[in-house]
């Protein structure tokens, strides 16, 4: 089993739609990221004989830096005239909660293994762990076969 990890942070803000508390307000985070990709045997990038560059993933992060995440249905930050699009990310689900960013984030980590190495039938667990603050991290995994 060969494993790639790598870790990375971004610093964005975001709020929670119909949240009954602070978190209802616009607020930032350094939040800190680890990706964590597993395969039997990677396949290489040629002639560099190497599997997935640590900073592609990394990307993903910095990509969220000094952005403002939001839901969808979050119309306000959705405003142009309000808000320069390039710095909102919209984020799956009803709300940008952590649960949420660490889906994004697997998500984007999909599309890179399914760009660089397209119909290999290589098996991956992916793990990507979003901490939001200190004390709070969320985890979400996936087996995938691209």
């Amino acid at each position: 089993m060969e494993t790639i990890r790598t870790h990375g942070k971004f610093h964005a803000a975001h709020r929670q739609l119909d949240y009954v508390g602070k978190c209802a307000f616009v607020h930032g985070h350094t939040w800190r990221g680890t990706f964590v990709v597993r395969a039997e045997r990677f396949p290489r990038l040629q002639p560099l004989d190497m599997s997935v560059d640590f900073g592609a993933l990394k990307d993903i992060f910095k990509f969220l830096d000094h952005k403002m995440l939001i839901a969808a249905r979050d119309q306000t930050f959705l405003d142009s005239d309000l808000f320069e699009p390039e710095g909102v990310v919209v984020m799956p689900g009803e709300n940008p909660s952590v649960e949420n960013v660490a889906g994004y984030c697997l998500g984007k980590a999909v599309d890179i293994l399914q760009e660089l190495f397209p119909g290999r039938g290589v098996e991956y667990h992916i793990e990507v762990t979003i901490q939001e603050t200190d004390n709070n991290f969320f985890l979400v995994e996936r087996q995938i076969k691209i």
